[in-house]
């Protein structure tokens, strides 16, 4: 459909039918039992006529459903137009994949975009349009719950996976291919630097780290294709983002130059309210309007107020037209025009959710996102070993984190069905383990295990619960009941192997005692049998951390691209009077790009095809990587760069590339990265982007600490 037809359906439209298409409904609007209607109408205050002509719909599930829904609301629209079906599937639909912080942790492009994939086949044939994914906020505080929803804390990799996700979200013809469903960039903006790591709290941050660190993912998903944006809850310099024209006419319209429809968050716009930059539902519906809010999620500010703000002043209705063409032709890029019901199948839907296929590549993926923090001898573990797995996570099914409302905890495979199916002689243990609280028979049963076994495999973590959204933390430890079984364990053991199941990094100081930790974070629908093939050695842990793990929560934010200081910490950690604390260093317990193998790979003869080069060139970054190992690894060669002399002051450190490359027993490979000096861009003061003239450090190593070889480059 062109353009100037979209453009006659408005024509044909009345006001009150604008404003319909601008409001989404949950799922609960649409059910069969119109007695069921009654309590969200009366909550909502709106009319069946309202519901029945809403523009998208918010939860729906299952495709016989979903296809009921469109034919009915076809049929009660006056214009025959389709509603678009969306959803939250942040990591997976039914097959559930690591959490998006694990996901982070594979540093694989190609694997994030899988997930992807995945997840909009099995969405699609479901009947869904549009899942609100991916989550691009920068995040550097572990408090904050939605840290799980993150791909991590640095720009340029935050960058690289916004793009891989869209992508596989949508693929390359998003309106014919109907395996494929419409990506969603959320949340616009800074959403991650919430005061406080407390969720929906204030974000004060300048416009500079605004925009040289949190803007680019943003950005880079909207580059590769994105459909639609969706509001933050929070302020930027006091504004709402809902209400907030500079974020979204200045910055997202006319400099990222975005097309597609704005959705504002959950009741976000009547929030405005509380935020008390609007002293009620009319101001609210007027901020957002003018902000470029097109359509309003779970309130009805809009509905109620918009035509009202019309009569008072008729430029409201050139937006209110620009908020529905947008609406529309978000419908028509989606290909309903055509085919309101898309890809909904229910025929295929048995075949594909859940499939063999999909949890191959659950599992395969969850393998590449585990990462191996600490190991003294005892990984990985010989399959005729004496192992008893214990903890309150062992059993469970709840390893598929928040935002995995279609998966379902008897179809995951737990962590000790996992080591049971591949090891020899594997007890797991009858008794129950509790998250938060022991039992004298539990602990005594822990005992018991301890000295019959070679190995304890010691489940511990965090509940679904206990990270996502509204659920922040004060205290980032594990709960003192597991601290209480792991020592109890720890006194009598031969060896104590720990996996954590959460969904943010931790202070892990009381489990140093830990032979060793594995990090699965919240593997999935597939998470125990992905967690018992790194344990078992079937598969060399690859994983490498997106998100530092603070030695304390009072180093928090912390992360690992940071400025130096006028008293840098690095030249005297010794003296007093540096930038530092008293009790902690100040370096991460586990940085960035951490995480150990089964192999011991060592980095030489770093070289650089031109050591003095002009700004737009490209740099050839060669370096020699051994493992010495017998068994085949996995390395991810990670490259740093450091702006010795800048306008501002510059990180000490910030990624511009890294590589994955397979390294045969005793195999020695030169590995080549590409280095355009357009990465080596930043926010000037005037805030534009520019490369400088100057010296470089160029820095390569296995992680953001250990970068011993470094080489200068001076551009000109």
């Amino acid at each position: 459909m062109k353009q100037t037809d979209l453009l006659a359906i408005i024509e044909k439209m009345s006001p009150k039918e604008k404003v319909d298409q601008l409001l989404q409904l949950s799922a609960d609007f649409y059910t069969d039992d119109a007695e069921d209607r009654t309590g969200p109408m009366a909550n909502l205050d709106i009319t069946e006529t309202t519901i029945d002509n809403a523009g998208t719909i918010l939860g729906v599930s299952g495709a016989e459903k979903a296809i009921a829904i469109q034919k009915n609301y076809i049929k009660n629209n006056p214009h025959d137009l389709p509603m678009i079906l969306m959803a939250d599937i942040i990591h997976g639909f039914r097959t559930i994949f690591p959490i998006p912080l694990a996901l982070g942790c594979t540093w694989d492009k190609e694997a994030v975009s899988e997930m992807a994939s995945v997840s909009a086949l099995e969405s699609s044939v479901s009947g869904l349009h549009l899942t609100f994914s991916p989550m691009l906020d920068l995040v550097r505080d572990p408090r904050w719950g939605r840290v799980l929803e993150s791909t991590g804390e640095d720009p340029f990799l935050n960058s690289e996976y916004a793009e891989a996700l869209v992508k596989g979200y949508q693929g390359d013809n998003l309106k014919d291919d109907l395996t494929k469903v419409a990506a969603c960039v959320k949340h616009f903006a800074a959403y991650g630097g919430a005061i406080g790591g407390r969720d929906y709290n204030t974000v004060d941050v300048s416009e500079t780290t605004l925009r040289e660190k949190y803007l680019p993912s943003y950005q880079a998903a909207i580059d590769a294709g994105a459909k639609i944006v969706m509001t933050a809850f929070n302020t930027i310099e006091g504004v709402p983002a809902s209400g907030n024209k500079k974020l979204f006419r200045d910055v997202l319209r006319d400099e990222f130059q975005f097309t597609g429809p704005v959705i504002s968050d959950w009741a976000a716009i009547k929030e405005m309210i509380n935020h008390g930059v609007a002293a009620n539902e009319k101001e609210a519906a007027r901020l957002a309007i003018e902000a470029g809010v097109d359509i309003e999620m779970m309130t009805t500010c809009y509905d109620k107020h918009l035509l009202e703000l019309i009569d008072e002043d008729s430029r409201y209705m050139e937006l209110l037209d620009e908020a529905v063409l947008r609406i529309l032709e978000l419908k028509n890029d989606l290909g309903l025009f055509e085919n309101p019901y898309r890809g909904a199948d229910i025929e295929k839907e048995k075949e594909v959710i859940l499939s063999d296929d999909h949890r191959q590549s659950a599992r395969e993926i969850a393998e590449k996102s585990i990462v191996l923090l600490e190991n003294k001898d005892v990984l990985p573990l010989n399959k005729t070993d004496k192992i008893a797995v214990i903890g309150p996570k062992a059993t469970t099914g709840d390893l598929m984190g928040a935002w995995s409302w279609q998966g379902k905890f008897d179809e995951v495979v737990t962590i000790a069905d996992g080591l049971s199916e591949k090891g020899e002689h594997v007890t797991v243990s009858s008794e129950v383990y509790d998250l938060f609280e022991n039992t004298p028979e539990s602990l005594e049963d822990a005992k018991k295990l301890a000295s019959e076994n070679d190995v304890i495999v010691l489940a511990l973590g965090e509940a679904d619960w206990m990270s996502g959204e509204a659920s922040s933390r004060s205290d980032i430890k594990l709960p003192q009941s597991q601290v209480e079984l792991f020592n109890v364990v720890r006194q009598t053991a031969k060896k104590v192997v720990v996996v954590l199941i959460n969904g943010r990094p931790l202070d892990l100081n009381d489990i140093n005692e830990a032979d060793g930790i594995v990090e699965a974070w919240f593997p999935g629908t597939e998470g125990g049998n992905a967690i018992a093939n790194i344990i078992f050695g079937n598969i060399n842990p690859s994983g490498r951390l997106s998100m530092s793990f603070p030695e304390s929560v009072g180093q928090v934010p912390i992360y690992y691209n940071t400025e130096n200081t006028g008293r840098p910490y690095e030249a005297a950690p010794d003296e007093k009077y540096v930038s530092k604390y008293l009790d902690v260093s100040n370096y991460a317990k586990y940085p960035f790009g951490f995480g150990l193998s089964y192999a011991t790979v060592t980095y030489d003869a770093l070289v650089l095809d031109k050591e003095v080069a002009n700004i737009e060139d490209e740099i050839e970054i060669k370096v020699t990587v051994t493992n010495h190992s017998n068994i085949e690894t996995k390395e991810t060669i990670q490259l740093y760069t450091r702006d010795l002399v800048g306008e501002t002051a510059r990180p000490l450190k910030e990624l511009k590339g890294f590589k994955q490359v397979i390294l045969q027993p005793k195999e020695t490979k030169e590995v080549s990265i590409i280095l355009n000096t357009k990465r080596l861009a930043y926010v000037h003061q005037d805030l534009s982007w520019a490369t400088d003239a100057g010296d470089f450090n160029i820095m390569v190593g296995p992680n953001s600490r250990e970068l011993k070889l470094v080489k200068k480059l001076v551009l000109r």
